[in-house]
């Protein structure tokens, strides 16, 4: 008999008996999901971008901090300075984006949850969008940057002693006779990591299953 539907999407089950002696092969996909989740729940309460503003005038330099939700450090007094080349205040950017942050992520985790559930190749399905998620996290960030960098209000005090810029989402840039340094918080750093552990989930959840999916086709 033909498995149904949900039995090709769901995949094949594994009796205890044949779970016996071969714990790792069967557990490693699920320790190792589980291990991003984790991974992932704790970057939710930790920085994940850095960008020092270093300028002569200021001998502590000025300090950006982008978490998941919300902007901290010298925003005000960057907004300020950004207020005379007449590029708009950071807290304009990625308002969506920081308004329901926190939601997609714990729905990333719950994705992560129910392929840990399935053992076809559609388990894949829900765990790339969690896997992708630090790098559409950076090109985001580099978009409202680019956008904002070349959109500069020709009106402002000091609009035509700048060119159009963007600064770089990592490294070393120049902007004027400021230097900005751009580096990952600790949040996209654990964040990477999951995505790493998340590939590793795929190779064992292969090799564990696809044996069995192809006996049962057989």
């Amino acid at each position: 008999m033909a498995p149904s539907i949900a039995e090709r999407l769901i995949g094949p089950r594994v009796a205890l008996d044949e779970r016996a002696g071969r714990t790792f092969r069967f557990g490693a996909p699920g320790f190792f999901l589980l291990i991003a989740r984790v991974l992932i729940l704790v970057s939710l309460f930790l920085p994940y971008w850095h960008m020092d503003l270093v300028a002569p005038q200021y001998p502590d330099n000025l300090h950006l901090t982008a978490h998941i939700n919300h902007l901290s450090g010298d925003v005000a007094e960057i907004d300020g300075l950004n207020h005379y080349i007449g590029m708009r205040s950071l807290e304009e950017a990625a308002q969506f984006e920081r308004s329901y942050g926190v939601y997609a992520l714990i729905l990333l985790v719950v994705m992560l949850e129910f392929a840990g559930w399935i053992h076809s190749r559609w388990a894949v399905l829900l765990v790339i969008p969690a896997m992708l998620f630090p790098a559409v996290f950076l090109l985001d960030l580099h978009l409202w940057m680019s956008h904002f960098g070349t959109h500069l209000d020709p009106d402002a005090p000091l609009s035509s002693s700048i060119d159009p810029f963007v600064p770089p989402i990592l490294g070393t840039g120049t902007v004027g006779q400021f230097k900005t340094v751009a580096s990952p918080g600790i949040g996209l750093i654990l964040s990477a990591a999951a995505s790493v552990t998340m590939l590793i989930a795929l190779f064992f959840h292969r090799r564990a299953y696809l044996p069995l999916v192809r006996a049962a086709k057989g």
